[in-house]
């Protein structure tokens, strides 16, 4: 967009040529650019407080500090000042992945993406929206549903939802996108987007993924 400032982003990763490479990518892109990079989790967050990116991409597994960790500092429940993170990941970390997305993160990626796919994620998370894509989550959350156990005394029928803003959030869970929903229930995208809004108000969440995490601790989903 002509005259709109560059989306700033801080590349967090400790492999150099993975580094490399998406700093590369990023900085190929008019609309973005970085505003630093790092190889530990530690220095990420340091870096994160000092540049104030827009965009955080994060690795899991790092030196010093972990990606989870260092998501949490900056992203986390009481965070004066949340930056948005996004999380790269190999596939076989789901459970990194998953505890990440807990700890604040705006969405993840598999480093196997193609470049377009990272540069969507990162745009996506710019505008505040989150970066969920419905079959990983599909995927993701799935794997793990079995071990993900519902909060203590947290049950269906606490949940302050009518029973359509329940199904929503359901198959929500489950990795549906909105116009997936919309065909499910028979309702226009639209409505989707209005209920979607409805339900992260009445719960006091962020986005579309705390309202999964949500959705799993308090035995929404199975």
């Amino acid at each position: 967009m002509s005259g709109a400032a560059p989306i700033r982003v801080l590349v967090c990763d400790d492999q150099v040529l993975v580094r490399t490479g998406l700093v590369t990518i990023i900085d190929a892109q008019p609309d973005l650019e970085v505003a630093g990079e790092c190889g530990d989790g530690r220095t990420a967050v340091d870096l994160a407080v000092e540049l104030r990116p827009d965009v955080v991409v994060m690795d899991v597994r790092m030196p010093v500090l972990d990606g989870i960790e260092a998501t949490r500092l900056l992203a986390g429940a009481g965070v004066a000042h949340p930056v948005k993170v996004l999380v790269v990941t190999t596939f076989n970390l789901d459970e990194y992945v998953y505890q990440a997305l807990r700890a604040g993160a705006s969405g993840f990626l598999l480093k196997d993406a193609p470049p377009v796919q990272l540069l969507h994620g990162i745009r996506t998370v710019a505008t505040g929206a989150a970066l969920l894509d419905p079959e990983v989550t599909r995927r993701l959350v799935g794997t793990y549903a079995a071990r993900i156990r519902p909060a203590d005394g947290a049950a269906a029928e606490d949940v302050p939802l009518t029973p359509r803003e329940l199904e929503v959030l359901r198959l929500l869970a489950d990795g549906f996108s909105n116009s997936e929903i919309a065909a499910a229930l028979l309702i226009s995208q639209e409505t989707v987007k209005t209920f979607v809004s409805r339900i992260l108000t009445k719960l006091d969440l962020r986005d579309r993924v705390q309202a999964v995490v949500y959705a799993y601790r308090h035995g929404l989903v199975t």
